[in-house]
């Protein structure tokens, strides 16, 4: 598939961030709206609500399973319409759940249905542009993307306060419903009919060996997954830290907004840097920096109660700067070389990112009781694992380089 070296129109960027924004603001308009959901629903332990948000991630991972390969067989936008009609159902199970369990149902199915616009998304990107220009893209698309986090939780929370949490489901889906059609209208498919491989059991497994014989692939699909387990962490204890260790329920949204903002500046200036530095030294820089960050704050309060306010938002705020040369140069790194299967490769990569993150955010989730110490080292040990594997192959493709000269 011939993609593009050219820059991208606007419309296009606009129109992929929001096939990937009606994932945030499932997550992210929910975080105030927690607490109220576990009094209705009878679930009152903090850390078991928490799932809430780490479910949704866990149907995204697995849905793109099936929506991958169906979207090389049928086509891009097939399968991003069935999708929204699976997360429609799932959003009338979580309103009419009843317990935590139901809702953790219709949460999971969520993710399932809202895998397809996410993921095809970016095999549509990849479709279209490729190498550093696709990295450009994709931290433009990102930089867009961010700005649902800046503004969902406090929306939740007036939403919430104003009508009730129930009118949060309702919102998304009324955004989900305009998405849709503006895809539907503005959209051309970009997989060409020659491209089309015939649907079979067999299209995922060839798919899966032929992604398994690119190193830099599963390095950088094991990488994302690292980070995004560390970030997920934050992501869904944010409402306990803020609103019960440091009693500022009526301030998190706009904490959460301003760490937000941090993301979205940094992802918004990878897409200015990356066609001019790379994606590989960018994304190897903060990485490092990465590490140093999240280290620094084991050592300083181990042991230690939180500190203050500002100085939590400052290093949270400085790693989660990092984050945006991270998550998009990551992507685009392990998506590069598979070009040739973007549908199934981004499923594989987005899936088996999600199965690495999920479990992870789980675990480190669970001793954030009275102290964000646990994040951070979760954070710390995440990230060396992931540096440490982005140097082994940082090595082996200068190792590969000199030999072929």
């Amino acid at each position: 598939m011939q993609a593009q070296s050219t820059k991208p129109n606007f419309e296009f960027v606009a129109l992929m961030a929001a096939l990937m924004s009606i994932v945030a603001l499932a997550i992210d308009a929910l975080l105030p709206a927690i607490s109220a959901i576990g009094l209705t629903i009878n679930s009152t332990d903090p850390t078991a609500n928490q799932q809430l948000i780490t479910m949704i991630f866990l149907g995204l991972g697995v849905g793109q399973l099936f929506f991958g390969p169906l979207s090389d067989s049928f086509g891009r936008k097939p399968i991003v319409y069935i999708g929204f009609g699976v997360f429609t159902l799932a959003s009338i199970v979580c309103l009419t759940a009843t317990s935590l369990e139901w809702m953790l149902v219709g949460r999971i199915f969520q993710g399932i249905g809202l895998s397809a616009p996410r993921s095809i998304s970016i095999s549509i990107i990849r479709d279209t542009y490729k190498g550093d220009y696709m990295a450009r893209v994709m931290s433009f698309v990102t930089a867009f993307f961010i700005l649902i986090p800046i503004v969902a939780p406090a929306f939740g929370k007036w939403v919430m306060d104003a009508f009730g949490w129930k009118a949060i489901f309702y919102v998304q889906l009324g955004f989900a419903l305009l998405i849709a059609i503006w895809f539907w209208r503005r959209q051309a498919e970009t997989l060409k009919p020659e491209y089309k491989k015939p649907f079979s059991p067999r299209i995922f497994w060839d798919g899966l060996k032929e992604f398994l014989k690119h190193r830099e692939t599963i390095a950088f699909t094991m990488t994302s997954g690292l980070i995004t387990g560390a970030f997920l962490v934050f992501l869904s204890a944010a409402q306990h830290v803020f609103e019960n260790q440091y009693g500022l329920p009526e301030e998190f949204p706009y904490i959460f907004a301003g760490l937000a903002i941090s993301i979205g500046l940094a992802t918004f200036m990878n897409g200015t840097l990356v066609v001019r530095f790379g994606m590989r030294p960018l994304a190897f820089t903060a990485m490092i920096a990465f590490c140093i960050i999240s280290v620094l704050y084991v050592l300083l309060f181990w042991g230690s109660p939180n500190p203050s306010m500002p100085v939590a938002v400052l290093f949270l705020s400085a790693q989660f700067f990092c984050l945006g040369f991270l998550w998009g140069n990551f992507r685009s790194i392990a998506m590069e070389p598979i070009g040739h299967i973007a549908g199934i490769g981004a499923a594989i990569n987005g899936c088996a990112s999600t199965l690495v993150a999920v479990p992870i955010a789980t675990y480190i989730g669970s001793f954030i009781d009275d102290t964000i110490w646990p994040m951070f080292a979760g954070l710390a040990v995440c990230g060396c694992v992931a540096l440490s594997i982005f140097m082994v192959v940082r090595r082996k493709n200068l190792v590969s380089r000199r030999a072929t000269r």
